[in-house]
C-alpha cells in the first residue's frame, strides 16, 4: 500500500473551521486598515456576501434588488467605514442611484474578498452557496476612468486545504 493510499482519519478538531475564521480576519484586518489609515495608492476592496446571512442589516430595497449576494466596491465614494472586531462585523456608507445607504454586515456573511490592486482574493465556502452573483460599483456613476486589468486574482480557496475522500481505483 502506497503511503498516498493511507486513509487520513477523521479529525476530533474542527481546523477546517478555524482556517476559515482565520482567513475571515484577514479580511477584517484589512478594513481596520481602511478605516484607521484610509486605502493607500490604488488598492481597493471587493467585498462580497450573502444578504440572507442573519446579521446583515441593508435597505430593504436593496435586499429586493439582491436576495442572495451582493459585491460592494470599497474604493474612492464610501464614508464612515467602521470595523467592530469583538462583534466581528462593519459597516459603511455607499450611495447606490445617488440614495445613500448603510450597510453592516457580520464577518460570517462574506463569501469573498479581494483587492483587485495586488490580485490578492480569498473566498470563503458558505453553508448555503448562494447561486447568484451581483457586483455593485458605488462609484461607477463618478469614475472618469475604468482601472486597469491587472488579470485574474490569486483567490485562496479553502477547498485546496480540506481532506479528501481517497479515490479507490
Amino acid at each position: 500500500m502506497a503511503e498516498d493510499d493511507i486513509p487520513i482519519p477523521e479529525s476530533l478538531l474542527p481546523y477546517d473551521l478555524w482556517t476559515e475564521e482565520a482567513l475571515r480576519f484577514v479580511a477584517l484586518r484589512a478594513l481596520q486598515f481602511a478605516e484607521r489609515e484610509g486605502l493607500p495608492g490604488l488598492h481597493h476592496f471587493y467585498v462580497t456576501f450573502d444578504t440572507r446571512h442573519p446579521g446583515v442589516v441593508m435597505p430593504d430595497r436593496l435586499r429586493a434588488q439582491f436576495p442572495e449576494e451582493m459585491t460592494i466596491v470599497l474604493q474612492h465614494q464610501f464614508r464612515d467605514l467602521h470595523v467592530d472586531e469583538a462583534a466581528r462585523r462593519f459597516s459603511v456608507k455607499l450611495s447606490f442611484g445617488g440614495v445613500p445607504s448603510t450597510l453592516d454586515i457580520p464577518l460570517a456573511a462574506l463569501t469573498a474578498f479581494a483587492d483587485p490592486e495586488v490580485r490578492f482574493g480569498l473566498q470563503f465556502v458558505m453553508q448555503d452557496e448562494p447561486t447568484s452573483e451581483a457586483v455593485i460599483e458605488p462609484a461607477a456613476a463618478t469614475e472618469t476612468e475604468p482601472p486597469a486589468d491587472t488579470g485574474p486574482a490569486d483567490v485562496v480557496s479553502l477547498d485546496a486545504f480540506r481532506r479528501r475522500p481517497p479515490t479507490k481505483d
